[in-house]
């Protein structure tokens, strides 16, 4: 079978247009290509944001009525067609269906806060702040503005932001990966079924090209990245040097602090499911374990218990854990592995070794469990961002505290404990963004806000809840004075909201 066409949503419509570059999409279950990516030149990605900039005006006039009909629409229809949004994740990201499911839920709760932006877009009044003047404040949107999204939640992560920005009256460009762009068309185009005006939701694929076009195009007034450290912070470096509002929400490297009176079956559970859910492609994975002594042998023992039962393949064959998303990254986290082995950690269990439930050439690694790790090693240092969890043994709460709070993330963390003091102080001491008390995985909910401290966050607000009102909108205070009029006219209707 050849491969389909991928191409962009425009204008409330897929693209017609001839392209020049395209990239593959892969199957990571099978290494089969299923798709070839149209590329957007800088050209073509000036024409999407003329398109969303013509659209955005009478988006921007839509009263709050309308526009939470469209989000309550939306909302529905992507609530009735969540399989199908996970099964193309699954298609070409990997995970299994069950966490693609699970990321579509997410991103719908996410539309659901935003269903209730009436609500959240008032201001305030002061009645007679002088003697006959009146001051009050609101909240208008900003235009068009840019998303750029990661591989690793293709239809979750675009969902932080654009039911909010829609809500708030902008326009909206998105930049999808080039891994895994179906998902993200396709709920963009139940966009236009829940009736919102073409040319306010538009997708536009590519590479870097596209990348910096919207970073520099002066029409695009904010940009919200998720994605690695280094081009998050090239993001936030170039749009705001173009004058943009950014958020760049960067990598991590989470650990998940385990205290000695901690229930050890617990912290197993949750630091397998934390690890190595979505092949550990996640922002919020744990991928290191930081056992305080002398339960450390205890830990690990129960861990391996539980890789044991896990199985690695096809995300549709009812598997625990799918594969990769490309070949090279599969390569790289391997390479991960070999250093690891070179550097002196002890390699309790090796993924490369097992029996993979899929294709022949799916890019398959199965859970790693690294011991005696030490922060001078690089699969402490970096971010893998695959299925190698590693144990870092310490001897006290501030021992572990202090390595928690010497690296340069500080995005997720966890603690483990049945010490209501120990987690309190925790809670407080850490220099994390987002903790989790018995919680390994701790994403906030959509009425909360997502978003680290340190190296995983360029800009000063995070993702959704009442921060991403406040980044998809600009304050206004107006002060007002008038003469007292008089009025007429009989209407003996009960009033509406049009």
């Amino acid at each position: 079978m050849s491969p389909s066409r991928i191409t962009h949503y425009v204008d409330g419509a897929d693209w017609s247009g001839a392209t020049d570059r395209t990239s593959q999409v892969f199957n990571p279950a099978t290494g089969e290509v299923t798709g070839a990516l149209d590329l957007a030149s800088a050209d073509l990605v000036g024409e999407v944001v003329a398109s969303a900039a013509k659209a955005w005006p009478e988006w921007a006039d839509t009263s709050l009525a309308r526009r939470s009909k469209v989000l309550f629409a939306f909302r529905e229809l992507l609530d009735r067609n969540k399989k199908e949004v996970a099964a193309l994740i699954t298609a070409e990201h990997g995970k299994v269906l069950d966490d693609a499911l699970g990321e579509v839920m997410r991103g719908l709760e996410v539309a659901e806060f935003a269903c209730g932006i009436p609500h959240l877009l008032k201001g305030g009044y002061s009645e007679n702040a002088s003697t006959g003047v009146d001051v009050y404040s609101l909240r208008q949107p900003l235009g068009v503005v840019a998303v750029i999204s990661p591989f690793n939640f293709p239809a979750m992560v675009p969902m932080w932001f654009i039911p909010i920005a829609i809500a708030c009256g902008n326009a909206v460009v998105l930049k999808p990966s080039e891994k895994d762009p179906s998902a993200a068309l396709a709920v963009a185009r139940l966009w236009k079924e829940a009736g919102l005006p073409d040319g306010v939701m538009n997708v536009v694929n590519g590479d870097k090209e596209a990348v910096d076009a919207l970073l520099t195009h002066p029409d695009i007034k904010s940009v919200s990245f998720v994605g690695s450290t280094p081009i998050a912070k090239y993001v936030y470096e170039t749009g705001t040097a173009h004058g943009k509002r950014v958020q760049a929400l960067g990598g991590a490297k989470n650990h998940m602090l385990v205290l000695p009176d901690a229930d050890l079956d617990l912290a197993a559970d949750a630091a397998v499911n934390a690890g190595f859910g979505s092949a550990g492609e996640r922002c919020m994975a744990i991928s290191a374990l930081v056992a305080v002594e002398p339960v450390a042998d205890d830990l690990v023992s129960r861990i391996v218990d539980r890789m044991g039962k896990l199985r690695t393949g096809d995300g549709t064959r009812g598997c625990d854990m799918g594969p990769l998303v490309t070949g090279p990254h599969r390569d790289k986290v391997t390479g991960y592995v070999a250093a690891g082995v070179e550097e002196g950690a002890t390699l309790v269990v090796d993924g490369r070794d097992a029996d993979f439930d899929g294709g022949d050439d799916g890019f398959f690694l199965a859970p790693t469990l690294f011991d005696q790790v030490t922060p001078e090693m690089s699969i402490y240092r970096d971010e893998i961002f695959g299925p190698v969890l590693s144990v870092v043994r310490v001897h006290s709460y501030e021992e572990g505290l202090r390595l928690i709070n010497d690296n340069p993330y500080g995005n997720g963390t966890a603690i483990f404990t049945n010490d209501g003091g120990a987690a309190r102080r925790f809670q407080h001491e850490v220099e994390v963004g987002m903790v989790g008390v018995n919680v390994p995985i701790p994403v906030p909910v959509s009425y909360f806000s997502f978003g680290g401290w340190k190296s995983s966050l360029f800009g000063d607000t995070h993702a959704h809840g009442i921060e991403g009102v406040h980044f998809f909108t600009r304050g206004k205070v107006v002060t007002s004075r008038w003469l007292d009029p008089s009025h007429g006219g009989l209407n003996l209707g009960f009033p509406q909201n049009t």
